[in-house]
């Protein structure tokens, strides 16, 4: 259920446009052909997701089976725009040769998993929803969305990115943007916009840090780790441990992303920098994880789906409304001890204030 009116689906995806509009720009062809290719496939998509929001989506499908297991589908495009394309994998058959596939579904089921075992959730809307995705979109499509009905995948252009589905937090943070159109909702412009995709990252990393097993020490916190090019200078999309660090490279630029406040980037591209500012909410989430160490998810993941599930975060939320919510959701759930503090003070490092 939506806490806020109803559900909008918008389209969310990975690569941020600012990092496309640099590509595209690039001398060489090989570099800003896949990339206006994929400007344009976004554009359809964005364009179409506003239809469909407008005169109605299709009816989803029932769930099927047990709803504490995920019903998976996995669709192959064959390098079309037709979606969903033709199955190739269903819940619970074996894994074939093809490599995207298998991390497809591996992926919509780690997400699955961390939120039914962490905090209790039965797939994205709570109500056993079934996952689809769709791999091998586009010719080169440097780009994965959440189109507000399911998960699409293009293999990536070779040259700056590899293909969507190697890391598991791309998977995650996607689909969390469904677990966030069925919850708080939250409007994708500005600080509601970056709210909206570092919840994602967040919960995206999570389910990297769940399936490997790690503790907050342990984690990388990165963001698309293993999707860059060799020939890129650079680790990853973004890094929640040290936003604006990710890459830096002559091609992709620097990452622009901001770690507190005293950086925050004003702009009306990317939708008010959703991708951009989201590094400072990140940040704090690192921060509190970090200080209170051992697996994130148990309690600053806690603490943050509590927030997002809860009622109380609106959808046009600031920095500072989702920071308050934080504190009041760890003092209710652990009293007024080291989580607390930790989220306090996490809050206040990045430089926002709570009411």
């Amino acid at each position: 259920m939506t806490t806020n009116g109803g559900s909008v689906p918008v389209f969310c995806t990975i690569v941020p446009p600012h990092v496309l509009d640099r590509l595209a720009r690039a001398e060489d062809p090989g570099l800003s052909g896949p990339a206006r290719r994929s400007l344009e496939h976004d554009a359809y998509q964005r364009t179409k997701r506003r239809l469909t929001t407008v005169i109605g989506a299709p009816a989803a499908a029932p769930a099927g089976g047990a709803a504490d297991r995920p019903q998976r589908t996995i669709y192959d495009a064959g390098h079309t725009q037709d979606l969903p394309g033709t199955e190739v994998r269903g819940e619970g058959s074996e894994a074939g040769s093809d490599a995207t596939v298998n991390r497809a579904y591996a992926g919509l089921g780690a997400t699955f998993d961390l939120y039914l075992k962490a905090y209790g959730r039965h797939s994205i809307d709570d109500e056993g929803l079934p996952l689809d995705a769709t791999v091998h979109f586009g010719e080169g499509y440097d780009n994965a969305f959440w189109n507000g009905e399911q998960m699409v995948f293009g293999d990536g252009d070779n040259e700056i990115f590899l293909d969507f589905t190697i890391p598991v937090d791309v998977i995650g943070h996607e689909l969390t943007h469904g677990v966030t159109q069925h919850t708080a909702n939250l409007e994708y412009f500005g600080q509601s916009g970056a709210l909206n995709e570092s919840l994602s990252d967040v919960f995206g990393s999570l389910i990297k840090q769940y399936t490997l097993g790690q503790t907050a020490a342990e984690a990388d916190w990165l963001i698309g780790a293993g999707l860059l090019a060799p020939r890129v200078t650079g680790t990853a999309l973004r890094s929640m441990k040290a936003p604006g660090t990710a890459y830096d490279d002559d091609v992709l630029g620097k990452d622009p992303q901001p770690a507190t406040m005293e950086h925050y980037v004003r702009t009306g591209r990317d939708n008010g920098g959703v991708h951009i500012n989201s590094g400072i909410p990140n940040h704090a989430f690192y921060l509190a994880a970090s200080a209170l160490g051992g697996y994130a998810w148990e309690k600053t993941g806690q603490i943050w789906y509590d927030v997002l599930t809860g009622g109380e975060l609106k959808a046009d939320a600031l920095f500072a409304d989702f920071a308050t919510l934080t504190v009041k959701a760890a003092r209710e759930r652990y009293g007024a001890g080291d989580e607390l503090q930790a989220v306090q003070k996490s809050w206040e490092q990045v430089g926002v204030r709570t009411l």
